[in-house]
């Protein structure tokens, strides 16, 4: 019999961070009430033919586990997803002591997908949240959580792409990873080899539903601007400085005599906006916001949708060929614009959930010979609105027959409570009927 290999001292491991990190980490158990989809219990004679009474229970409790992360001990705060939590009636915190308390939920953000709850205990341990801003393709991390709902499990791997977007809707600027992320895995922990917090795993990419080695984190930056309003308001503000765009691709790059397709141009500027009062205008190609360069329009819109009304954001543009440098005020979403977010909120029919909407500016009236009508200002090309087939530069003339010429009109008219939507657009020289549903 081979005797067993002495122990090597020494040997490189993940063990002492881990022993740190690992109590941050949280099981959560969500119950929550679901309507019983079946139509015959709808039927009143199907209902007196089998003596079901009218009080019946139409309703039956659905389970579901995720993880989180405690980030601030003192006060019990800990970051989880909004699909984790979402619909839910009671929310239950487990500890890697095994101790188990119940949640409050302190606010939601279903378009970052950031939700913030809070428990009332002692003996935490929360992590310290690394600059993900500092985030290199190459570098090890590892992802802590409950897949399939087995507690403190660990893998590892490394970052394998930055500012990943269009899996979905809402505001995305995802880390990708090769680290092991399954179900369950949802709102824990993303860490560096210091155990310092970089990210929270959010999706995964999988025909089958299990890991393929493409996974998908929200940076801690992100979530800790999200988190700071949700634990301050509740809600999220979002800003806007009222601009359209679209992607600087290389057809666009060279009829604009430009050597990189790298950036975002802008298509439209609502008068009387945070931008047009800055100087913005159409056709300005935007390369850096606050010094960071961007890549597509979804990137600028991200940045300026994450932060605060109130603050400055400096755009590093291209005018004529010509460097310049524009610093424009945020405003509040919503102010001439009408939006959805595809999930109940909003303040237009859920099916246009991913497009924004302007009023129509003079020029762009003059040059479609539209009296009147609201604008498609964007569309995000993964959304409800795309689907339903809206392209940015449509103009709305018409909501079920009647006409729309303001962004009251327009939010009235479309709200989400409208079952059906007969939209009458033009859409360059020639028009159209969309039927939403």
């Amino acid at each position: 019999m081979q005797a067993a290999l002495p122990l090597q001292q020494g040997m490189p491991s993940l063990a002492p961070m881990l022993k740190q990190a690992t109590p941050a980490v949280v099981n959560i158990a969500v119950t929550s009430k679901q309507e019983i989809q079946n139509p015959l219990l709808q039927d009143p004679f199907f209902r007196r033919f089998f003596d079901i009474p009218d009080d019946a229970p139409q309703e039956r409790e659905s389970q579901a586990v995720g993880s989180g992360v405690i980030v601030d001990a003192a006060k019990g705060y800990i970051i989880t997803n909004n699909h984790v939590i979402d619909g839910a009636d009671s929310i239950k915190v487990r500890l890697v002591d095994d101790r188990e308390f119940d949640a409050k939920l302190i606010g939601k953000d279903p378009e970052t997908d950031i939700a913030v709850l809070q428990i009332k205990a002692d003996n935490l341990k929360a992590l310290v949240l690394a600059d993900s801003d500092k985030l290199e393709v190459g570098d090890f991390v590892v992802a802590i959580g409950s897949p399939f709902n087995l507690r403190t499990t660990v893998t590892s791997g490394i970052v394998s792409g930055l500012g990943r977007n269009g899996m979905g809707e809402g505001y995305q600027d995802f880390i990708q990873t090769d680290a092991s992320i399954n179900p369950g895995n949802s709102g824990g922990a993303l860490v560096n080899l210091r155990g310092e917090l970089v990210g929270i795993p959010s999706q995964i990419l999988s025909r089958s539903g299990g890991n393929i080695g493409i996974g998908f984190a929200i940076p801690t930056n992100l979530a800790k601007t999200v988190m700071g309003q949700l634990t301050q308001f509740g809600s999220i503000e979002r800003g806007r400085i009222g601009v359209g765009g679209q992607n600087l691709d290389p057809a666009l790059a060279k009829a604009f005599g430009l050597s990189s397709s790298r950036g975002a141009v802008i298509t439209q500027v609502v008068p009387g906006s945070p931008a047009d009062k800055a100087g913005v205008k159409s056709e300005d190609i935007v390369l850096k916001v606050n010094g960071r360069e961007i890549s597509s329009f979804d990137q600028l819109r991200n940045i300026v949708g994450l932060m605060r009304v109130g603050e400055k954001v400096e755009l590093s543009i291209l005018r004529n060929g010509k460097p310049q440098t524009v610093n424009v005020v945020i405003g509040k979403a919503g102010a001439e614009t009408a939006s959805a977010d595809g999930k109940g909120g909003g303040n237009l029919h859920p099916s246009l959930a991913g497009a924004t909407f302007a009023p129509l500016d003079e020029s762009s009236a003059r040059r479609a010979r539209a009296d009147g009508g609201i604008q498609v200002q964007d569309v995000n090309p993964t959304s409800a609105a795309a689907r339903a087939g809206l392209r940015p530069g449509d103009i709305i003339l018409s909501v079920n027959r009647q006409p729309v010429k303001t962004i009251e009109q327009f939010t009235k008219l479309a709200n989400p409570k409208t079952p059906e939507l007969l939209l009458h657009i033009q859409r360059g020289p020639g028009a159209l009927f969309l039927i939403i549903r």
